[in-house]
């Protein structure tokens, strides 16, 4: 059998393609995915990986399940500490309400963002102000607020302008550091027998500023304030439930771009294959007949039967039944007793002339009284014939 051109030119290109993308120098991908498994500049691999050693060898977990899951599902030591790295931080009323639990038995939460949700903020007394990020080369230094861990050089973070900070309301609320205008951006809350520790940086503890020689000691002071305690690291907020063992081989594809355009290209060139060869090879469809109405020639041949037997009387018969079946169905209407106020209702109904509806049901009275003609029979028809034409 001779190959199809078309089919070989395809997968040439498909494969050509692959090869292409596979091969090319692959571009820095600085999308922040704050995901411990990713080794780009704004995940947090390296951070994830370091956590253990300033947790003096603690074990560091991490967690795939929504946080109210895994507070009320998982066997706790008797201390712990909860991190959360995120963009956004979002938390469900059930999963705040676990973390706040969490918390007051005297376990800390150290939470990370630029936005937080509003029902937390509310509870623990503080407001995150966001501010527009601006095209100014320099940036606002940050700084720690305890002169232990506070620097002679402030911090600068060039991939965010340090304008972002917190506004405290409740007085018990400490300020661990500050940007360049004295304004907080790390606080820490006593809640219970706990603590909250509020970061809004999040940015500074990816792997870029980590790794930095300059301003790597951020993130690990900041982490500092915890406890030494067993540590669960959530990634939930992030990937979902689902490890990168779990997903589907057609999940793995479409997350390498290289492989998803490979994908997208094959179904492209395949449905190209199905339009155009398609119609090169389709065969003639043959005209089909349109179907007669036999009901029609049935209807015909029996009334002809009944004319020809001179059965006048039966034909009229079920010319009536037929008739007043179809009154009661198209208008709804008994046609038993056709006085005057009934011609008149289905008059104006059918839009038939109130004569026309008279003379029918004339004729209809005048044929059940005996004996019918032939004369009888055709005046009868010529009537109910007239009125199915001139109905609305």
């Amino acid at each position: 059998m001779k190959p199809n051109k078309y089919v070989l030119i395809l997968l040439l290109t498909v494969v050509g393609y692959g090869l292409f993308e596979y091969y090319r120098p692959r571009p820095v991908d600085w999308s922040p995915t704050y995901t411990n498994r990713d080794a780009i500049p704004f995940g947090t691999k390296a951070t994830y990986d370091l956590l253990s050693d300033v947790m003096n060898g603690q074990p560091v977990t991490t967690v795939r399940l929504p946080a109210y899951n895994h507070i009320t599902e998982a066997k706790f030591p008797a201390r712990s500490n909860y991190i959360f790295v995120n963009n956004e931080l979002t938390l469900s009323r059930l999963d705040r309400d676990g973390l706040i639990s969490y918390v007051l038995k005297g376990n800390n939460a150290f939470l990370s963002a630029y936005y937080f949700p509003d029902t937390l903020m509310k509870l623990l007394g503080f407001r995150a102000e966001l501010k527009a990020p601006t095209l100014r080369d320099t940036t606002l230094g940050v700084n720690f607020v305890n002169p232990t861990l506070r620097r002679r050089e402030a911090y600068h973070f060039r991939h965010d302008d340090g304008r972002n900070y917190f506004k405290v309301v409740r007085p018990n609320i400490i300020v661990l550091a500050r940007n360049a205008r004295q304004e907080p951006i790390f606080l820490k809350i006593p809640f219970g027998n706990g603590f909250f520790y509020i970061h809004n940086l999040p940015l500074a503890l990816t792997n870029y500023y980590v790794l930095d020689e300059k301003e790597g000691d951020f993130a690990f002071k900041s982490f500092s304030y915890l406890p030494p305690l067993p540590t669960y690291w959530d990634e939930y907020q992030k990937l979902g439930r689902f490890d990168p063992d779990q997903k589907t081989s057609l999940r793995y594809v479409l997350s390498q771009p290289p492989l998803a355009w490979a994908w997208y290209l094959t179904l492209a060139g395949l449905l190209l294959f199905v339009i155009f060869a398609g119609k090169r090879t389709q065969r003639v469809i043959p005209v089909g007949e349109t179907p007669r109405n036999s009901s029609l020639d049935f209807v015909q041949t029996v009334g002809r039967l009944y004319f020809q037997r001179g059965d006048h009387a039966n034909l009229v018969q079920k010319k009536i039944q037929h008739f007043f079946a179809f009154i009661r169905e198209k208008y709804n209407l008994n046609p038993a007793h056709p006085d005057e106020e009934f011609r008149e209702t289905l008059a104006r109904k059918s839009g038939v002339a109130v004569r026309d509806v008279d003379e029918i049901f004339k004729q209809i009275a005048f044929s059940q009284q005996g004996r019918v003609s032939e004369y009888e029979l055709l005046r009868l028809n010529g009537a109910i014939e007239n009125f199915y034409k001139n109905v609305l």
